[in-house]
């Protein structure tokens, strides 16, 4: 609940006198501007905003935020699908977009020292005019925040070859609620001492504490790649396929499944031609990467052959670098294409591979017993399938009531069923936090309660989120 004009006054004035000038705004349009993030229509505006410029001035802040028991919650570019950055019971609004800097990039020992409010491909772009290479690549690497990326450990289509944000995390720069400053770790690639609270931090989503400066591991850049698209006339064949190519010894450096109405609508939106003729379902796009362009050449007629013994009706080579990244940008639009075309839901979920065209089928069974359509697409290489919900024929009362969440509810017992879980890569946040229940134990809840209490014993730091 935000504060009362009182307590708001007061907020403002012990803030004021800690704080530099310029630091703090309670503007009606940055408090707007601060409110909202990409999940679905929400919005939450809080009491204050607080763009700091460094680990100090978060320090500052959290402690007298703590003293007053003030909640604050910690953006980033606000480019996230579960409400994770949404202060929905007002406070402060932590704002990381000035902290935004390379500190170092350590070519001896692989290594870069950031801070959170770095934008990914930014970031991407600096290494590899060093010739090195940071892989994690979500759709939103063009705007989202290293620290965000942290938060949620996202992936991406280079996840399946290379791993998620975790595995590039060696240490961090946190500061507690109590305004202490530590490092969680080493910056070392094995570290064996103690709790692992470098990775406690990676996925906590800001509950546990701010993060102010992350190093990253590096490796070095492949120098060539290929990318090929797969048209089949149903998505089932297509998924099996994937179970397949990961078993063929070749390591596909991205493997992306996209169904034909997304992949239309961002083909339409960006007013680029639709890349394969016929009237096919569903596409896989897979990509090679590496020093030897004949090894790519071997492993992309291997995986052929297995797209061929599941009945790829067409396969398509992108001959120039225009190309590959025409069909990258039609990839990464999809998401947010949907969004502004339909009122929508979109869930992330994640299963074992060789299980995903299990779940993609029954995704669709779902939705024609509940009444809603789907728009599938995501990382098929890692099992990870992005489900946009469409109204579609709907009724208000449907598509806001019980009706849509126990669909909802279904497809992440399918996934729970299949061993896999209820996000990939998107993270809890608000709106995911009702469906814990589906996967997690009292147990789970208890020991995850008792190192937010541990961590945050004021409840300060993004509360009601996760949890509550």
């Amino acid at each position: 609940m935000n504060r009362t004009s009182d307590e708001r006054l007061k907020l403002i004035q012990e803030l004021s006198a800690i704080l530099p000038e310029g630091t703090l705004s309670a503007d009606e349009d940055v408090l707007r501007s601060n409110a909202r993030d990409y999940t679905e229509d929400l919005e939450f505006v809080p009491d204050l905003v607080v763009t700091p410029n460094g680990a100090k001035e978060v320090s500052l802040l959290l402690a007298k935020c703590n003293e007053f028991k003030v909640p604050v919650t910690t953006r980033g570019a606000g480019t996230g699908l579960s409400g994770a950055a949404l202060p929905i019971r007002g406070g402060v609004v932590l704002n990381m977009s000035r902290m935004n800097r390379i500190l170092e990039i350590d070519t001896r020992n692989l290594q870069a020292t950031v801070e959170p409010g770095m934008i990914n491909a930014d970031f991407r772009s600096a290494v590899e005019e060093q010739g090195l290479f940071y892989p994690p690549d979500p759709a939103s690497k063009g705007s989202c925040f290293l620290g965000g990326n942290v938060a949620h450990n996202s992936g991406g289509p280079k996840a399946v070859k290379y791993g998620v944000t975790a595995d590039y995390v060696l240490n961090l720069e946190v500061v507690l609620p109590n305004g202490e400053i530590i490092w969680t770790g080493a910056n070392t690639l094995k570290n064996s001492t103690g709790y692992n609270l470098t990775q406690l931090m990676v996925g906590s989503e800001g509950t546990l504490g701010v993060i102010t400066k992350i190093v990253f591991k590096l490796i070095a850049k492949p120098k060539h790649d290929l990318l090929m698209l797969a048209a089949f006339d149903d998505a089932y064949p297509a998924c099996k396929s994937v179970s397949e190519i990961m078993n063929s010894g070749v390591v596909p450096s991205g493997l992306e499944l996209m169904e034909r109405k997304g992949l239309q609508l961002s083909s339409d939106h960006l007013d680029m031609p639709f890349p394969v003729s016929g009237d096919h379902d569903a596409f896989l796009m897979i990509e090679v990467d590496g020093d030897d362009m004949d090894k790519l050449f071997t492993d992309c007629e291997v995986i052929n052959g297995i797209l061929e013994n599941h009945g790829v009706a067409e396969v398509l080579f992108a001959d120039d670098a225009q190309t590959k990244s025409n069909w990258w940008k039609m990839r990464a639009a999809i998401g947010e294409v949907v969004k502004s075309h339909s009122v929508y839901k979109e869930e992330d979920t994640v299963v074992p591979r060789a299980e995903l065209p299990e779940l993609l089928q029954g995704v669709k069974e779902i939705g024609r017993r509940y009444g809603f359509e789907s728009v599938c697409y995501g990382h098929a290489g890692d099992g990870n399938l992005h489900v946009n919900i469409l109204k579609s024929g709907m009724s208000d009362e449907e598509w806001n009531g019980t009706k849509l969440e126990n669909g909802i509810r279904e497809i992440f017992r399918l996934c729970h069923s299949m061993k896999g879980t209820i996000s990939g890569e998107h993270g809890i946040g608000l709106v995911q936090k009702k469906f814990m229940n589906e996967v997690m134990t009292d147990a789970h809840f208890r020991l995850m309660r008792g190192i937010k209490a541990s961590f945050d014993p004021n409840g300060i730091l993004n509360p009601g989120k996760i949890f509550d």
